[in-house]
């Protein structure tokens, strides 16, 4: 019999692996979770259901609803008080006194006095009110009886019933009975129904005014963005803006600053309201903060804009609704209505809208226009939507310089006269020999308008796109004139200021886009030449000035607290041909932005008003050309044309070729030579397509060729 030997000690020597013992671990179960007690559940239940969104939301409901009719029942009793008493012209006089208006307070002072003086007036009347109004029921009823009594004797002969005399007053009598148990019936209801219905229009009176504390308010209206503008919230917002004095007045007026305050408008996707600054505040102190004052209203600096009104000491405050800008305005009227047809004289551009949301229409009737602001932000699109309508005008020429030469202004090919596209020197050249020709041309008119002062002529626009790009060309030309620059010796700086200085009077007009402002590429004389001046976005304050003028930058206008890329298409406008608000130097609008394709489709609505108008592109005028070939070119479609336009044409054609010694008399004797001739028509000599065309005909039959000198 074996025995099994238990060692008691520890072995020192590792065991082998034949020798090693079987190890047996034994894992204990895990001790049983600790019960969490009834109170730590009960506490967390009541919990999660006090943070329950709904519960905040029932909450909040509950104390905004008891709060109105809590807060309406005061401000009633507020409104009875003031108009029983003369508080509210108390608080007026301490509002203005501390405003330091003494005129103002003085008027408070005098409508007090005959407010009390009234009031005494019918406190007296009560003393006699009582006997009068006893003598007054007497007659009444007695009136009211003979009257009945009278007629019933009448009712009495009618019938021949005597008792028919007192049937009337029996039925008063019995309709008198009907009344009151009506209102016996209705009387006890009423008195249940009553309380109801005074607590229902108190809290109407507490929910239009918002008489509630900001966190039980609806959460869009909570919101921090899109907070409704009061009287209060423009008031606190004026008193943060760290102005002493402001702050201050604020303090010391009775109202709590409420008769700065004239009345909350609302004006397009905002509201409006003029603010009377009280006394020793500036209007500049306030429009130099205007990004803490967007941020007091919960707005962004864009959403807020300050104007100054002719008031004194006064501002005029437009507060956009929260994200109310960044909303596109919608299609042009030139692309939804194609039945729209222009007048230069009488009519307005639907430009775009302002900030209130009305439409915005410019009238370019003898006025010089300038557009600028930094590059990709619109200038091209605002400045070729007024083209557009006022192509609509059959009567108004246009010659164009786009200076971009990328297309833009493409879809004039066939509505210009003369239409350049590029960015070179030599397109910068052309340009300025358009508008020097301009010149030229408003100098006959002036001549023709001295001989004849009723003769009426036709517009003529003259567009240059890019202009900065004309007054930094470097080029000099042959007679040592720099095309560019802003002397006195510069070609296209001096051919604008000449249609500046008398184009209007003859209908001849400068219209320039430009960027990005500076006193290199707009010199001043320039751009205070223009009698629209239009800015988007631009760099600096110096730039809006540059731009628009000092007046309209000291009147608010801020066309450089634009955002750039954001607010395309939103120029800050200073001309007499826009309805502004009275009282200020300059107006906001949205412009329509007109792409491409439909630009093209109402550049077509355009061309089919006009009786085959030819655009001519400017060609090297050094070559000899062949002039009755360019008579035909300038004549194009038109079925006749009159001679001296026809020159007028040839001259824009090749100024250089067709100068002033072309005359009616060199035209008749070039088409004379091959057997044709201008005739009269309607009194007027003009030439005739066919005729230059059956002379065209003849020359290649002959193998004969005329060409200018």
């Amino acid at each position: 019999m074996s025995e099994n030997v238990v060692h008691l000690h520890k072995p020192t020597d590792p065991p082998t692996e034949d020798t090693a013992p079987t190890v047996l671990t034994v894992v204990p179960d895990a001790p049983p979770a600790r019960s969490v007690p009834l109170w730590v559940r009960s506490g967390r239940a009541i919990k999660t259901g006090v943070t329950h969104e709904r519960t905040k939301t029932v909450v909040r409901a509950t104390a905004r609803h008891s709060l109105y009719t809590l807060n309406g029942g005061r401000i009633v009793a507020r409104r009875a008080w003031d108009g029983r008493t003369g508080s509210r012209y108390e608080r007026m006089i301490r509002a203005a006194e501390a405003a330091g208006n003494l005129e103002a307070a003085e008027e408070w002072e005098e409508r007090l006095q005959r407010f009390r003086a009234a009031r005494h007036h019918r406190r007296m009347d009560l003393l006699h009110s009582p006997v009068e109004a006893a003598k007054g029921v007497a007659v009444g009823a007695g009136m009211s009886i003979g009257v009945l009594v009278a007629l019933g004797v009448v009712m009495a002969i009618s019938t021949g019933h005597v008792g028919d005399v007192i049937t009337p007053l029996s039925a008063t009598i019995d309709f008198i009975n009907l009344l009151i148990r009506i209102v016996q019936v209705v009387w006890g209801p009423a008195l249940t129904i009553g309380p109801f219905l005074a607590l229902l229009a108190l809290w109407s009176v507490g929910r239009k005014q918002q008489a509630a504390p900001a966190w039980a308010l609806p959460a869009n209206v909570r919101s921090s963005e899109g907070e409704p503008i009061t009287p209060s919230i423009v008031v606190k917002a004026l008193r943060d803006l760290g102005i002493s004095p402001l702050k201050t007045a604020i303090k010391e007026m009775g109202d709590a600053g409420a008769s700065m305050l004239g009345p909350i408008r609302i004006a397009g996707c905002g509201v409006e309201v003029d603010v009377t600054l009280p006394s020793g505040v500036a209007t500049d102190e306030v429009q130099k903060r205007r990004r803490k004052l967007a941020e007091n209203l919960s707005r962004h600096e864009h959403e807020v804009f300050i104007t100054i009104p002719e008031a004194a000491r006064t501002v005029r405050l437009w507060i956009a609704d929260s994200g109310a800008l960044d909303e596109p305005i919608g299609p042009s009227p030139l692309v939804t209505d194609e039945t729209m047809t222009a007048n230069y004289k009488t009519g307005k551009a639907p430009w775009g809208q302002d900030l209130r949301g009305d439409a915005a229409e410019l009238s370019v009737y003898q006025r010089h226009l300038l557009v600028t602001g930094l590059s990709n932000q619109g200038k091209t699109a605002a400045l070729r939507s007024l083209a557009l309508w006022l192509a609509l005008d059959r009567t108004v020429q246009f010659w164009i310089a786009d200076l971009k030469g990328i297309g833009d202004w493409a879809m004039f090919d066939g509505i210009a006269q003369i239409l350049i596209e590029g960015p070179s020197d030599d397109h910068v050249i052309q340009a300025t020999e358009m508008v020097e020709d301009a010149v030229e041309e408003m100098n006959r008119r002036i001549e023709e308008r001295r001989n004849d002062p009723t003769v009426v002529f036709e517009p003529l626009i003259v567009v240059v796109d890019e202009a900065q790009l004309a007054f930094m060309c470097p080029v000099v030309g042959e007679d040592k004139r720099p095309y560019g620059g802003a002397k006195a010796t510069s070609r296209y700086f001096m051919a604008v200021r000449k249609l500046h200085n008398q184009g209007r009077a003859v209908d001849v007009l400068m219209w320039q886009g430009t960027q990005d402002p500076t006193d290199q590429n707009l010199p001043k004389l320039v751009r205070e030449g223009a009698h629209t001046r239009a800015s988007l976005v631009v760099g600096t304050e110096s730039q809006s000035r540059m731009a628009l003028g000092d007046k309209a930058v000291n009147g608010g206008a801020a066309p450089h607290l634009l955002r750039q890329g954001l607010d395309k298409g939103t120029l800050v406008v200073a001309s007499d041909g826009i309805t502004i608000p009275a009282g200020q130097a300059s107006i906001t609008v949205r412009t329509h932005f007109i792409d491409d394709e439909p630009a093209a489709e109402i550049a077509e609505r355009a061309k089919m008003l006009r009786d085959g108008a030819t655009t001519l592109r400017v060609v090297d005028q050094s070559e000899e050309r062949d002039a009755l070939a360019d008579v035909a070119a300038v004549i194009g479609d038109t079925a006749r044309l009159r001679t001296n336009e026809v020159l007028k044409r040839l001259h824009s054609l090749a100024p250089k070729v067709y100068g002033d010694q072309w005359t009616n008399d060199r035209l008749k004797s070039l088409l004379e030579e091959h057997g044709e001739e201008p005739k009269k028509s309607h009194g007027v000599m003009v030439v005739h397509r066919d005729h230059v065309l059956r002379a065209l005909a003849n020359r290649g039959e002959t193998g004969s060729a005329s060409a200018a000198e």
